[in-house]
C-alpha cells in the first residue's frame, strides 16, 4: 500500500498515523517463501558487454564453439556490484533493463545486487579498498549518500524482486581478524553500517542476504559459534536502528523487527558446492565443501534465532581443487561452476547464484600478472570459459543451443 504525501499529512492529522506505520512495516514483513522460485534470473547488459571482448578473441582464433559459450554466459544472470556513490546510478540502469525484459518475456525477473561501501572496506586484504574512510566522517555518509538512495531505488521499484548480499567478507574480518589493528578498529563501523543497511532495505520485494563469508574460513568447528553470534548481533542492532528512524509511532503499537532473508557463502571464491573428490587442505573441517557449511551453520543460526537460508555463489567454482592451500582466494585456476538454479537438492540453499562476475579481477595477484581488483581480465576469462563445470552449452547467433559439444 502507498499513500501520497497529502494523504499522510491527513491522516497523521486525524491522529492514525501510527496505523499508516504499521501498514509500512507489515509490508516489509519477510514471508518463507524462496525468493527466486519461479522468477528470471536477470542478466545485466554490463557483463554482457565486458564479455564480447572474449567472444571476439575466441572468433580470432575461429573457435566458434567456445565463442558461443560465452554467449551462454551473456544469458545467465549474474550479481551487479554496486560500490560506490557514483554507482548508484548503475541501479537505475538494470531496473530499467530489468523491467524491459519482464515485459518483454511476462516473465517475473529477480534482480541479483550487492551493496559493497562500507567505511575502510577490505580492512585485511586491501584489494579491493573503497571510496570512504571512517576518518573522514565515512560512516555517516556512507549512511545517508550511499544506503539511503540505494535502498529508495529499490523500494520504488516494487514490480521487481530483488536479492542483496550485504558487505562480502566485513563481518568476517570482525570475526577472526581482530588481530589486525586495521580490521579492530573498523570492526563496529562494518557492524553500524550492516545494521543501518540491513533496517532501510526492509521492504516485500527486497530480499536480503547477509554475507557468511565461506567454509574455508567460518566454516571451522571454533568459528561457527563465533560467526552466529556475531550475524546475530547486526540483525538485533538493525533492530535499533529502525526503531530510532522509522515513521513515528505514537501509540506504540508493536512492531515486528527488521529481518534478513539468508545468509550468501562463497562470495568471489572457489569453493565447491558439493566436493568430488575432497580436497586435503579441508580435511579437519566439518565444512569441506559449500552445502556442508551451510548444514553446519544452520544449528548455530537457530539457536540464534536467524533464519537458515542460502544463497551460494559458484560462479567460478566449476574447477575443483586446484589451490595447494585454502587460503588461496585471489584469481584462482577456475572455471564457471553450476549454472544458478533453485535445484539445490537442499532446503537450506534458495538458490546457487554466480555472485563474482567471473573475468573481473580479484587484484594484481593470483596465478599470474593480474589487473587491479574489478578490471577486466579476458586471458582468464578464457580460461574460465575453457575449465567449466558443467561444460557449458553453445549459444548461436541464431539463438539455437545445437552444435558439438
Amino acid at each position: 500500500m502507498k499513500f501520497t504525501a497529502a494523504t499522510l499529512a491527513a491522516l497523521s492529522a486525524a491522529g492514525v498515523f501510527a496505523d499508516v506505520a504499521n501498514v509500512e512495516v507489515a509490508d516489509a514483513l519477510p514471508k518463507d517463501v524462496n525468493p527466486f522460485v519461479g522468477k528470471n534470473y536477470f542478466a545485466n547488459s554490463y557483463y554482457a558487454g565486458e564479455l564480447e571482448q572474449t567472444i571476439k578473441s575466441f572468433l580470432a582464433k575461429n573457435d566458434t564453439l567456445n565463442a558461443a559459450r560465452v554467449r551462454t554466459v551473456q544469458k545467465t544472470g549474474t550479481f551487479v556490484w554496486v560500490t560506490s556513490i557514483a554507482g548508484l546510478s548503475n541501479i537505475n540502469t538494470t531496473i530499467a533493463e530489468a523491467r524491459a525484459e519482464q515485459r518483454k518475456t511476462k516473465k517475473k525477473q529477480i534482480v541479483e545486487l550487492v551493496l559493497y561501501n562500507l567505511p575502510d572496506r577490505d580492512c585485511s586484504g586491501g584489494e579491493s579498498g573503497g571510496e570512504l574512510s571512517s576518518a573522514k566522517n565515512g560512516l555517516e555518509i556512507y549512511k545517508h549518500k550511499f544506503v539511503d538512495p540505494y535502498a529508495a531505488l529499490l523500494k520504488n521499484a516494487r514490480d521487481l524482486t530483488f536479492a542483496v548480499i550485504l558487505e562480502p567478507d566485513s563481518l568476517g574480518n570482525v570475526i577472526t581478524n581482530q588481530g589486525v589493528p586495521f580490521c579492530q578498529n573498523a570492526s563496529a563501523i562494518y557492524e553500524e553500517g550492516i545494521a543501518y543497511a540491513i533496517a532501510k532495505l526492509q521492504a516485500s520485494n527486497i530480499a536480503l542476504y547477509l554475507d557468511a563469508a565461506h567454509g574455508g574460513w567460518l566454516g571451522w568447528s571454533d568459528n561457527l559459534p563465533l560467526a552466529a553470534k556475531e550475524f546475530a548481533k547486526v540483525v538485533n542492532l538493525a533492530a535499533t536502528v529502525l526503531n530510532t528512524t522509522a515513521i513515528p509511532n505514537p501509540r506504540n503499537i508493536s512492531r515486528p523487527g527488521p529481518s534478513i532473508r539468508g545468509f550468501a557463502t562463497d562470495v568471489s571464491n572457489f569453493n565447491p558446492y558439493i566436493g568430488n573428490p575432497r580436497a586435503n587442505y579441508t580435511e579437519w573441517s566439518p565444512s569441506w565443501d559449500e552445502l556442508h557449511y551451510a548444514q553446519a551453520l544452520e544449528p548455530y543460526l537457530t539457536n540464534n534465532s536467524l533464519p537458515a537460508h542460502f544463497i551460494i555463489d559458484q560462479g567460478r567454482s566449476g574447477l575443483q581443487n586446484t589451490r595447494q592451500t585454502w587460503g588461496e582466494w585471489c584469481n584462482v585456476e577456475a572455471g564457471y561452476g553450476i549454472r544458478p538454479t533453485t535445484e539445490t537438492n537442499s532446503t537450506l540453499v534458495d538458490s546457487i547464484v554466480w555472485a563474482k562476475p567471473g573475468g573481473e579481477s580479484d587484484g594484481a595477484c593470483g596465478i599470474t600478472v593480474a589487473p587491479n581488483a574489478g578490471l577486466w581480465w579476458d586471458k582468464y576469462t578464457q580460461m574460465l570459459v575453457k575449465n567449466a563445470q558443467p561444460p557449458l552449452e553453445p549459444t548461436y547467433l541464431n539463438g539455437t543451443t545445437k552444435g558439438r559439444m
